[in-house]
């Protein structure tokens, strides 16, 4: 199955910091958190795709929001689970 384009990792992580507005610190702790998980080179380095750009976005308006990285876990696993949910209900509907 091919890679969807913005899946693919092309971001070092200082660039993201400066597109996203955080920095890189706060990034390696949600990577730790199992917020995201980018890809890696061959030697570790972090790469950073545009999916990964807007996880770290939406982490960014739950934590304004007033949420810890617990509560930003829960919602973002809550938000993926529904999603797949409507997926499956609008293939169902396309029988």
């Amino acid at each position: 199955m091919a890679e969807r384009e913005d899946d693919l990792g092309l971001y070092a992580i200082s660039v993201v910091a400066q597109l996203v507005g955080t920095g890189q610190q706060n990034i390696r702790l949600y990577e730790r958190k199992g917020l995201l998980t980018p890809d890696r080179t061959a030697g570790g380095t972090r790469q950073y795709s545009e999916a990964d750009l807007v996880v770290l976005r939406r982490i960014s308006e739950l934590l304004e929001e007033g949420l810890n990285l617990a509560g930003v876990a829960k919602v973002l696993e809550l938000e993926a689970a529904n999603a797949l949910l409507r997926a499956e209900l609008k293939r169902a509907r396309a029988r």
